[in-house]
């Protein structure tokens, strides 16, 4: 599984609002906001702060990434 924020990154450029003007606002910790950078997994609760900061819903923000799962090959 893989997460993008490329969402999250483009709405605060359309605010004129940098990444540590969301982290005080939304309050969460620094290390929280280099998993976002790095495209990490971070708690629901944590976007859940952001969505409420920004007043967005979670979809405005974030990307679930999907890898294809190979089928698996039957033996007969």
């Amino acid at each position: 599984m893989a997460y993008s924020y490329n969402k999250l990154w483009k709405l605060l450029v359309d605010r004129k609002m940098s990444k540590a003007d969301l982290r005080k606002a939304a309050r969460f910790a620094p290390n929280t906001m280099t998993r976002l950078s790095r495209d990490e997994e971070v708690s629901l609760a944590i976007l859940g702060k952001i969505c409420a900061t920004l007043g967005v819903n979670i979809g405005d923000i974030i990307d679930f990434i999907s890898y294809e799962v190979p089928e698996e090959k039957h033996l007969e």
